[in-house]
């Protein structure tokens, strides 16, 4: 697992090619990003199922709460096989423009 900070988000990718312990690693590791908005880059996974990106939606609802961004970046995916309560993005470069339109509607109070 590689971790990038840069300002308010932290960008978490998997190195080891194992969803299951990436997700636990996350997931314990979760107090120390839960001040943050957060990206999960899957860029890695060639081949991911729904019910495979369904599974950050527990840490997704956790980080909603506490009004921060949480992001799972994934290519050759159906995006529309996910609930719209779980934001997936094709791309870093679109994870960073939602966190950034994300933080303006905090800011002004939406």
């Amino acid at each position: 697992m590689k971790v990038d900070q840069k300002a308010h988000t932290v960008t978490i990718r998997d190195t080891q090619g194992d969803l299951a312990s990436f997700l636990l690693k996350v997931t314990q590791q979760y107090k120390t990003f839960e001040k943050h908005n957060i990206v999960i880059d899957l860029l890695m996974y060639k081949e991911l199922s729904a019910s495979d990106i369904k599974l950050f939606m527990p840490l997704s609802k956790q980080h909603k709460k506490a009004k921060k961004s949480f992001i799972v970046v994934t290519s050759n995916f159906d995006f529309n096989a996910v609930s719209d309560k779980l934001i997936v993005v094709p791309s870093l470069l679109e994870a960073h423009d939602i966190i950034e339109m994300d933080e303006i509607e905090r800011d002004l109070g939406f």
